[in-house]
């Protein structure tokens, strides 16, 4: 049963920096993807970022491009987020999902079979 587990979420000034980790348990499949979805109150869960396991091949919506950056740490099993010029937009819960397959390609959460629980980001003065 894979298992996926979020954190460093918290409160950060606009303009700020925070680096979400994904702890990955229980995978066997070679050829997987994490995604990062957000989900903030009254909206649609986004999909922000994604890596693919097989070949690092990474993925960015455009309300994070530029901004953020996934990676991923084999040894640790671990996925990360590094957000930096955060705005208050950015507020939201954020969670990994796990796919046994290639990123979706248009970041739908439907394709994606394991979510962790999400972590807390708010941006605000």
């Amino acid at each position: 049963q894979v298992q996926l587990v979020e954190s460093g979420g918290g409160l950060v000034n606009p303009g700020g920096s925070l680096r979400l980790s994904c702890a990955e348990s229980g995978l066997t499949a070679d050829l997987h993807a994490i995604e990062w979805f957000r989900q903030a109150p009254g909206k649609k869960r986004e999909g922000i970022s994604c890596i693919n396991s097989h070949n690092g091949d990474t993925m960015y919506s455009d309300s994070v491009k530029g901004r953020f950056t996934i990676s991923r740490d084999f040894v640790k099993k671990v996925v990360y987020l590094q957000m930096n010029s955060l705005k208050p937009e950015d507020t939201a819960v954020y969670y990994c999902a796990f796919r046994q397959d290639d990123c979706s390609k248009n970041h739908y959460a439907g394709d994606y079979a394991f979510w962790g629980r999400g972590t807390q980001v708010t941006v605000s003065p």
